[in-house]
């Protein structure tokens, strides 16, 4: 009884469906024709296509062209269009001419004028704020350059801060990132090629890269991915980077993000290839090794010594937040042999009222610890350190006079925190964050044979990972011809190679 009930609503539920996929197939063919010739039928389909006049930031320019005494009709998008470029350089010089043979591209004084055939070419140049001219009797239209998208102006990066070297970052519009990139990359040979990715939206993505450097087969194999894309809309490079990435439930980021113009010059010159895209105030530099996301431009920036002091410390400071907490919780588990008796006893008298194993403790802390560090990117700047500072001290010692940890846990656990900080890459820096719960899960079932084990499964992980065909470890595993920047760099008079993982096809910089 229960069963025919259920069937017959279910039934009953998809006969009365009130949402019905409408077919765009007649809207689809008329942008596939070419411009007519008649004003009046062209100026139609675009007022239908557009919804004019509901939709109200869409223009449609009705004036007679002096000389030529034709009707025409300019169409753009005021709200991403500059008009008073279009008023100065467009309409009034076609008004005010008074030569009959005079032609368009000779008239229109504006920055760049290209010639547009079909219905959904002069859709797609309108969409992407430039305005076009339509003229009675003529089978083509004209787009004039006049885009004028609003967005902030070049500010300090917020992520990859540097204390010497330049603080500017790339910003939401594209030709300022390329604007960025080409004042550091003054050469002819710097291209920046330009791809739709998507099918609805039409977003533009730029591909930049220096022509007799960037391998031929690498900068196809980027081509062809992002050709292949399938999709209705692709935003920003946060989406496009998780469309084209080879291993996508890959714990480990196979593309390198940056929001610092100096740094994606740099890898450019060395032969990478980087992706640019307008609402995204960042690049992608592809491919990326292991050592890239370790690296920061400080490096170079700073003197020999203290460059590799800094990364001498980093690398300390991830070895310390992947093994502290399980190192903790393995050796007061399984190895207390290996603990000084009056440490030991110590330890033993901050765990004696707590009930909880020290894994457990672990894990509280390691959980409170993401959750207080969450909370404190995701309010309101001015408050945000003080929620951090303010809810570590009193969860950590509240936690500490409940019995409910040992001060100990605490430590280790804030160390591990802390140390995690100092990996700026957000990706890698979640990757070690979530590769540290392994490490402490491993320890507390298996001792220091368990992290072992994790850890020699994890190398063999990322010895596999490839991204766009370049091993993970390179330079170190596999072995190419490089300056050796891996761990340490070497004196800038010593870099003279690029990475011969990328292939480039001038090795030497000199």
């Amino acid at each position: 009884m229960l069963g025919d009930l259920l069937k017959k609503a279910f039934s009953s539920n998809k006969k009365s469906n009130p949402f019905h996929e409408k077919s765009n197939k007649e809207e689809i063919q008329i942008k596939e024709q070419k411009i007519h010739s008649d004003l009046e039928y062209s100026m139609t389909i675009f007022k239908e296509i557009y919804s004019f006049p509901d939709n109200k930031d869409v223009k449609f320019r009705t004036f007679q062209i002096g000389g030529l005494k034709k009707q025409a009709c300019l169409i753009s998008i005021s709200t991403i269009t500059d008009i008073k470029l279009l008023d100065e350089y467009a309409i009034q010089p076609l008004l005010r001419n008074d030569n009959p043979s005079f032609s368009i591209e000779n008239v229109l004084a504006v920055q760049a004028l290209s010639t547009v055939e079909y219905n959904k070419d002069a859709i797609y140049e309108i969409n992407k704020g430039n305005a076009v001219l339509f003229i009675e009797g003529y089978t083509k239209a004209y787009s004039i350059t006049a885009a004028n998208f609003q967005g902030r102006d070049v500010s300090n990066a917020d992520n990859e801060i540097v204390l010497k070297g330049p603080k500017e970052a790339f910003t939401e519009k594209a030709a300022s990132n390329i604007s960025l990139i080409r004042k550091r990359i003054r050469d002819e040979n710097l291209i920046v090629e330009s791809a739709v990715i998507s099918k609805r939206t039409k977003n533009e993505l730029f591909i930049v890269y220096i022509k007799d450097l960037a391998n031929e087969q690498l900068l196809d194999n980027i081509k062809k991915r992002v050709s292949s894309l399938n999709v209705d809309s692709v935003q920003n490079l946060a989406l496009l980077e998780q469309h084209i990435e080879e291993r996508k439930l890959s714990l480990f980021p196979s593309i390198l993000y940056t929001e610092r113009p100096d740094r994606a010059s740099a890898f450019i010159e060395d032969g990478y290839i980087v992706l640019l895209m307008d609402n995204s105030p960042d690049s992608l530099v592809l491919p990326a090794t292991f050592w890239s996301f370790f690296h920061i431009s400080e490096d170079h920036y700073l003197r020999y010594i203290y460059g590799n002091f800094t990364r001498g410390l980093r690398m300390i400071a991830i070895f310390i937040t992947l093994f502290s907490s399980s190192i903790y919780v393995g050796i007061t588990n399984y190895h207390t042999e290996m603990i000084p008796p009056d440490l030991l006893l110590a330890i033993s008298a901050t765990r004696e009222k707590v009930p909880f194993p020290a894994i457990i403790e672990v894990i509280l802390m390691e959980f409170a610890f993401g959750l207080i560090r969450e909370g404190g990117l995701r309010v309101p700047t001015p408050i945000g350190p003080t929620i951090g500072i303010v809810g570590a001290l009193i969860l950590g010692q509240a936690a500490v006079q409940a019995n409910i940890v040992s001060p100990i846990v605490v430590i280790v656990v804030a160390l591990a925190g802390v140390c995690s900080f100092l990996v700026s890459d957000i990706s890698m820096n979640f990757a070690i964050r979530i590769i540290r719960f392994f490490f402490i899960l491993s320890a507390g079932f298996f001792g220091f044979y368990g992290m072992t084990a994790v850890f020699t499964a994890g190398l063999f992980y990322i010895v596999s990972i490839k991204s766009f065909g370049v091993p993970y470890l390179s330079p170190m595993t596999p072995k190419y011809t490089s300056s050796k920047d891996t761990v340490f760099r070497r004196l800038l008079k010593n870099e003279i190679f690029r990475p011969g993982y990328v292939k480039p096809k001038d090795m030497k910089k000199t």
